[in-house]
């Protein structure tokens, strides 16, 4: 009988605790959490930098968010989010979920609170290949560790902050600030703002914070402009290539006084319990030995849930553990470290010849339809259905083009391949 470790309360180890409690073969499923609750990125809290433990507050959430997906795709396919007349939801609304979830499938009296994970160790035992866990109770500050079968790490990937190397930036004048530490706007008033990066978060507080900026410098480099009517005290730019005093020059040959460089840049992977004999090195944000973005090729009794990014993620999640569940029972057996390494290779090499980089090693956006079936096909899964990928696309493509409209969009799933989109009275069929 397996006993399981779930690193992180977040969506991704509630998804992974939810479907191991009903599996016959484990005996044991510990889910350790450093926060006071579950939900992971979905809490709010006011704080910045550090949290009362002397811990980097791991939330990168800010008030006003809403997610950038609507709610038809954001549930889990046993699960999905209640009905209501909005798409879009506030992130309380998707933290109430996460607790609705967890409670009915009775993940929530697993869940260790206040544990911090100092050390993720591989040992040989008597029948292969065991894993010691230390861990630290941060109210009482009494360590221990504690032998397991199986490790799933899902503590997330939106918490710490990726800083690109722009010269200058070190010695820039005026403030410097990641989304990471972004709250609320007003802490922008009367200011002329940089921001750095037209990802999902750079796009929107960069909107949000006209509303009380003197002026807005979106740069990015996306290949194409958005289509999005931005307000008049916003303008885009290209990358910067250097900041002077106070002063931004960018590609165009252009410059901007700025009083605060604001980085909407992304997040870097971090796993630093992983002791290094586990295997796992992360190097320009691409993690590695993993087959399919999940198993650690050299160690797969680890698996890692949640590192594909521009995906439908709860349904990955979900997903994903299925089919590692599906291995673990003995439903299917996964190929041998060799092999796996051979497939990984073989995908790095297929991902750079259509212009992927390094970087970009587990974006799926466009390939995460593919990716699913793979998923479900080798592991006797049931698979995801093929309208959730084509409301993700659909709702990113509106993302980018209708910014300041799109979240009115209300979408109704007609069956596993297809969907309505309504706009205020008009309604769209969902195959565009």
């Amino acid at each position: 009988m397996a006993r399981v470790c779930v690193i992180g309360a977040g969506a991704a180890g509630l998804c992974a605790a939810r479907h191991l409690l009903v599996q016959e073969t484990v005996s044991e499923v510990d889910v350790l959490e450093q926060a006071a609750q579950l939900g992971g990125t979905w809490v709010y809290t006011e704080k910045v930098g550090y949290d009362d433990f002397g811990l980097p507050i791991h939330t990168s959430m800010y008030k006003s968010l809403r997610t950038n997906l609507p709610k038809e795709v954001m549930g889990f396919p046993d699960f999905p989010v209640p009905e209501s007349e909005k798409s879009y939801l506030p992130a309380k609304e998707m933290l109430a979920f996460l607790q609705l979830y967890a409670d009915k499938h009775g993940v929530t009296s697993h869940i260790k609170y206040n544990q911090h994970v100092q050390l993720v160790i591989p040992k040989a035992g008597p029948a292969g290949e065991l894993w010691d866990v230390s861990f630290k109770d941060l109210r009482t500050g009494v360590s221990q560790t504690k032998e397991y079968d199986y490790i799933f790490v899902c503590n997330g990937h939106y918490n710490t902050p990726f800083i690109p190397s722009i010269p200058g930036l070190k010695e820039y004048e005026g403030d410097v600030m990641h989304s990471h530490d972004y709250r609320v706007p007003e802490i922008f008033s009367n200011k002329r703002v940089l921001v750095i990066g037209a990802g999902p978060s750079g796009m929107d507080i960069a909107l949000e914070i006209t509303n009380v900026t003197d002026k807005v410098i979106l740069s990015h480099h996306l290949k194409e402009q958005p289509k999005t009517v931005f307000p008049d005290n916003l303008v885009q730019k290209p990358d910067v290539i250097k900041l002077e005093g106070r002063t931004a020059y960018f590609q165009d040959g252009s410059f901007e006084d700025v009083d605060v460089v604001f980085l909407c840049t992304g997040y870097l992977y971090n796993f630093p319990f992983l002791h290094e004999s586990c295997g796992i090195v992360v190097e320009d944000n691409c993690v590695e030995p993993l087959y399919k973005h999940l198993v650690n090729i050299y160690h797969p009794t680890m698996c890692f849930i949640g590192v594909p990014y521009y995906v439908c993620a709860f349904s990955m999640f979900d997903l994903q553990v299925r089919y590692y569940v599906q291995s673990m029972n003995g439903s299917f057996q996964l190929p041998t470290s060799e092999q796996m390494a051979e497939h990984w290779e073989e995908e790095k090499k297929e991902r750079a010849s259509r212009g992927y980089t390094k970087r970009q090693a587990h974006m799926m956006g466009p390939d995460q339809a593919d990716y699913y079936v793979s998923l479900s096909s080798e592991s006797g899964t049931e698979p995801l259905p093929p309208v959730f990928t084509k409301i993700h696309n659909h709702s990113s493509g509106r993302f980018l083009d209708y910014l300041t409209e799109y979240r009115n969009d209300v979408y109704q799933l007609i069956d596993e391949e297809n969907y309505v989109c309504y706009r205020g009275k008009a309604c769209f069929k969902g195959e565009f």
